[in-house]
């Protein structure tokens, strides 16, 4: 079925077919592709769009000393496939399997590992200089498409790397025509001709000659810009100093080459533009590339059939998503107050503000990938009196951190952040693990941080922030919640007070957020008090106090790193207090966790039930004598 792609393991095999093999090549690839991410689950639509062009560049380029620096990094599979992981992609973004992003441990074709976007040129540009010092004569590529180039960082490393003398090419991989004009013949032809060593040649001599008569030279450089302009929209990016091709067709493989081949000969910043079709080769796909970005399993001969979203059959009731909670909240909070708007950084769907964009066009922003400019942009709105609601990932609002202190915090704008993918996120891995953001918020001064336990909760604590006028977060998890019932009705809860949901003996669990529901779990075996703290800041001080005045141990669960997560909240009160007991805090470890299945990462980090238990009964003695009775009682 895959005559030339299974006899490819490295790329130097690849580099010794024929010319006129590739485009089969191209067609087994993505065969194989949609076979196998079907199969998977993972990044469809981007990936189909790369398989030209991931061919050229290691057809052309000597890697993996030449270096590749792929952004964003799920449109990489083609390029995983060509460099030894094509039987590795049946555990794709599995536990114990190859990442779904560029990884540097996983393979030295993998120069950078780009899970978050923009950043590529910045570190090919390290590379290319790095080169340079060296005195090698290896190239840097930064291959940036999807979206990435919107990020600010992208510019700041072009406004850098045109400055230099560095041997590096930026590829603009254009898969949405937002930048280009239509790709033909002439487009093409220029390209070929631009990326000659002839042009390259000519330009430099005139240079030479017009030196001497400035006027002319700058009357010549004008009228070469003018002509480029007129045909091509690379103006911007010969403004910074790059050399800019383009745009070519990223499908066809004859254009590719030719000019990769070319560029590989100039010195200097290259820039070359191409584009390509999301979902190329995959109807479905080609017509809802949105919908195959990032799939679950599916049937490739059927294609994905759209399952609804709150229905069930008489008698079944299905659990919302905290993004859908979060989705529907909006919009009935943005009928009763004209003042909310909603803000993302290029994460509709994903947030969950679909519907509220086509309810309230007026009051959607989509920024792009550009989060440091989505917190300031918010934070602009709230000084005119507007009420926004910034819903993003906690994974990219690490990126914006300065934005939050700085632009927010300090000025204390009533700005609402609508956290999502807090905890562990299963098979994006590391990158997009929402590992840290209950640690980097609550030592913000001026910030309230809440962390509902259900999906109830995650409704009445989005309303009690908009409520504020001081900054605010809600972070919640991906996935369903514990399918509590959802009341319609909005009321504020009371800032930075927990409830208690278990009288026990001895042992008290403070559970944070959807941690709540495994804790009563636990304490119903253990007979240990629980209480549910819905605030990490401010903390509920008084209920930390009597519990710990009325039980032998404090246990703090959270789902995010012990260090200076929410159990540091509880032992630092403690400590303030004077009042010395055992506390055992338990959350994620001092490591960042690979792919995997959610349930299975959190028992690997003792979150799940057992894991609870056996971390308790270490550090309370009776406990264990409690559970060694038992078990005789079963026997």
């Amino acid at each position: 079925m895959y005559t030339l792609l299974d006899t490819i393991n490295t790329p130097d095999d690849l580099r010794r077919m024929d010319r006129a093999q590739l485009p089969q090549l191209a067609r087994e690839m993505r065969e194989f592709l949609i076979e196998s991410v079907s199969k998977t689950g993972g990044h469809l639509s981007s990936n189909l769009g790369t398989v030209e062009l991931s061919i050229a560049l290691h057809y052309i380029y000597d890697t993996p000393n030449d270096k590749l620096v792929w952004d964003v990094g799920h449109q990489t599979y083609a390029h995983k496939i060509l460099t030894g992981r094509r039987e590795a992609m049946g555990k794709l973004r599995m536990a114990g399997g190859i990442s779904g992003f560029p990884k540097r441990e996983e393979s030295p074709y993998d120069t950078f590992g780009t899970g978050h976007s923009s950043t590529s040129i910045s570190a090919a540009l390290g590379m290319a200089v790095a080169a340079h010092l060296q005195g090698s004569e290896r190239r840097a590529v930064a291959i940036i498409g999807d979206g990435a180039l919107s990020g600010g960082m992208a510019f700041e490393a072009l406004n850098n790397a045109g400055a230099m003398d560095a041997n590096l090419l930026v590829i603009l991989n254009d898969n949405d025509m937002s930048i280009s004009r239509p790709v033909g013949a002439l487009n093409n032809y220029l390209a070929r001709l631009m990326s000659g060593r002839f042009y390259a040649a000519m330009r430099r001599g005139s240079e030479k000659v017009l030196k001497g008569m400035p006027p002319v030279l700058e009357f010549a450089k004008r009228a070469e810009e003018h002509f480029k302009g007129m045909v091509i929209p690379g103006t911007l990016f010969e403004e910074f100093g790059f050399n800019y091709i383009g745009p070519i067709d990223g499908h066809d493989l004859d254009v590719l080459l030719d000019t990769l081949k070319n560029i590989r000969q100039l010195e200097g910043p290259q820039f070359l533009h191409i584009v390509t079709q999301k979902g190329k080769g995959y109807a479905l796909a080609e017509e809802d590339c949105l919908l195959y970005h990032g799939v679950s399993k599916f049937d490739s001969t059927q294609g994905i059939i759209a399952k609804p979203v709150l229905s069930g059959v008489e008698g079944e009731s299905v659990k919302p998503t905290f993004t859908q909670v979060f989705g529907s909240w909006l919009c009935d909070m943005a009928d009763k107050d004209e003042r909310l708007v909603g803000i993302t950084p290029a994460m509709c769907e994903g947030s969950g503000l679909a519907e509220f964009a086509g309810r309230f066009p007026t009051r959607y922003f989509d920024v792009g990938i550009a989060e440091q400019h989505a917190l300031t942009f918010a934070a602009g709105l709230a000084c005119e009196g507007y009420k926004p609601v910034v819903a993003i990932y906690s994974t990219f609002l690490q990126r914006a951190y300065d934005q939050l202190i700085h632009d927010i915090a300090i000025q204390k704008l009533p700005v609402v952040f609508a956290i999502d993918r807090g905890g562990l996120v299963g098979a994006d891995g590391a990158t997009h693990a929402g590992s840290f953001d209950l640690s980097y918020l609550r030592c913000i001064p001026n910030m309230t941080v809440m962390a509902p336990a259900d999906e109830n909760e995650c409704r009445q604590m989005l309303y009690t922030a908009m409520q504020m006028n001081t900054p605010s977060a809600v972070r919640y998890p991906r996935g369903t919640g514990p399918g509590v019932a959802i009341n319609q009705e909005m009321r504020a809860l009371p800032i930075g007070k927990g409830e208690l949901r278990r009288k026990g003996k001895r042992v008290a669990i403070l559970s944070f957020g959807t941690m709540l529901a495994p804790s009563l779990a636990v304490a119903d075996q253990l007979d240990a008090t629980v209480a549910n703290m819905r605030f990490v800041k401010p903390l509920d001080a008084e209920l930390v106090l009597r519990l710990a005045r009325t039980h032998e141990l404090l246990v703090t669960v959270e789902e995010n790193v012990v260090q200076g997560g929410a159990g540091s909240a509880v032992a630092e009160c403690l400590q303030q207090h004077g009042i010395a007991i055992p506390l055992l805090q338990l959350g994620l470890p001092d490591r960042f966790i690979e792919q995997g299945e959610h349930g299975q990462m959190l028992a690997d980090c003792g979150l799940d039930a057992r894991g609870l238990i056996a971390a308790i009964a270490s550090h309370s003695p009776p406990i264990q004598s409690r559970l060694a009775q038992s078990k005789l009682a079963q026997k």
